[in-house]
């Protein structure tokens, strides 16, 4: 029998982002963005047109980390801008593999880093996963954590406030809070904190500046020791507590497929590597969607009247700012794109952020359409490797959206700059300052 989901019980802001989580955050937005290319939209418009494969890394370019050689190994490495390029290599697994990521984050997240997973070992490990994410249980995670969560902690306080920062109010602290409570940890916002400081301190990591280098992965190697010492000891108590709860430590605790379970090390090197994603993409998700919304009046408009929209506008956020912009891949063989010859060995830069704004897939391209076909879009990845917890993000995203849209006459606030998006990779917004009506 299923038993019924657990919920967490946090007293209302009791987490302050404010500090070391915050920092930290702010330190990844500079490690990934150029002060260059304020606009590389039109940059990859161009070079869709006159270069689509490009010899050499346009990240390195701009001394950005790059997932296609984080180790700097100088391995060659081409950029696709093309929508039909970057999805062919996405879908074939037989030609390009991931195991380059081993290089870069995978140093720190471990053994149990799916995307750095292929051919069997990666489809183990998925099966493994997928029940744990599948639709019925992110339901009632919605019901029974997600949304109470959000109306306990922001909903009820936030409507007599008037203002916000989103960023540091909302986006940065809710989508921790979530997967905290997802996950199953004990309360205890502290180590909620501490947990998201050490995961992006993991994301931090990579550096092209050798002297930068040396910090930050001490730094983040340190993070990813700790993070696995302190989820080992939640997963142990979990299983000696009979693991029988919805959350998700619970789950992986329990599945099973053809025999194969999931010791507590491997679950502590899954949960190791959700966190840096709970406490950065879905936060830039969020302010971007909303950023997005309340840049265009007759588009917050129809959404606000009809929220079964929400979902179709977080798409298409998705496609016109990816957080992810960019993916890798590494050639198994020698092949040719686009009449340029990509020898065994390299590695491919595939811009996401260009593929999604093709105009040979995409009618009207720059424009924000929640009416178009959302089926190409390579907002959340593509394939095999597509990213499992898409799911649990897209749902975070959608109720926390909804509760913002609830807030009388929401706009931005017209005394503070203007949001603005910045970054190649981890795109979106330092701050984003609201108004609303209280009366």
């Amino acid at each position: 029998m299923v038993q019924p989901i657990v919920t967490h019980t946090i007293e209302p802001r009791s987490i302050d982002t404010s500090s070391v989580t915050e920092s930290a955050f702010h330190s990844v937005s500079a490690t990934y963005a150029t002060d260059d290319l304020a606009d590389p939209h039109s940059l990859y418009a161009q070079l869709r047109r006159t270069t689509p494969v490009m010899k050499g890394d346009i990240l390195a370019l701009y001394g950005i980390p790059s997932q296609a050689d984080y180790a700097n190994t100088g391995r060659p490495v081409f950029t696709l801008f093309r929508h039909a390029d970057v999805a062919a290599v996405l879908r074939d697994d037989k030609t390009w593999s991931t195991d380059l990521l081993k290089d870069g984050l995978g140093t720190f997240l471990g053994e149990m880093f799916l995307s750095a997973r292929n051919g069997e070992s990666h489809r183990l490990l998925r099966r493994l996963l997928q029940p744990c994410f599948a639709p019925d249980v992110t339901r009632r995670w919605r019901t029974h954590v997600i949304a109470p969560l959000v109306e306990r902690e922001y909903g009820g306080q936030w409507r007599a406030r008037g203002r916000a920062e989103l960023m540091s109010d909302l986006a940065m602290p809710f989508p921790i809070l979530a997967i905290y409570a997802i996950l199953g940890f004990p309360d205890d916002p502290a180590s909620v904190t501490q947990f998201a400081d050490w995961a992006l301190q993991i994301l931090n990591g990579p550096q092209i500046d050798p002297e930068k280098a040396k910090a930050s992965m001490a730094r983040a190697f340190e993070a990813a020791d700790l993070l696995d010492e302190h989820v080992r000891g939640v997963v142990a108590a979990r299983r000696r507590a009979g693991a029988s709860g919805e959350e998700l430590i619970d789950r992986l605790i329990r599945t099973e497929v053809d025999g194969e379970r999931l010791d507590d090390g491997q679950i502590a090197g899954i949960v190791r590597m959700l966190l840096p994603a709970a406490a950065e993409t879905t936060t830039r998700t969020l302010a971007n969607l909303m950023v997005h919304l309340l840049q265009d009046e007759r588009l917050l408009a129809r959404v606000r009247t009809d929220r079964s929209l929400l979902p179709r506008a977080l798409t298409e956020s998705m496609r016109l700012e990816p957080v992810a912009g960019f993916l890798a891949r590494r050639a198994l063989r020698d092949l040719d794109i686009g009449g340029v010859t990509i020898p065994a060995g390299s590695a491919v830069s595939l811009v996401m952020g260009s593929a999604n704004r093709d105009e040979a897939m995409f009618a009207d391209a720059d424009s924000f359409d929640l009416d178009r076909s959302q089926q190409a879009n390579l907002g959340f990845g593509y394939g095999l490797h597509m990213c499992i917890g898409m799911p649990v993000a897209r749902t975070e995203v959608e109720v926390a959206a909804d509760m913002l849209l609830n807030l009388p006459n929401l706009r931005l606030d017209p005394d503070r700059p203007a949001p603005r998006l910045h970054g190649l990779q981890f795109r979106g917004p330092d701050a984003v300052h609201l108004r609303w009506d209280t009366k």
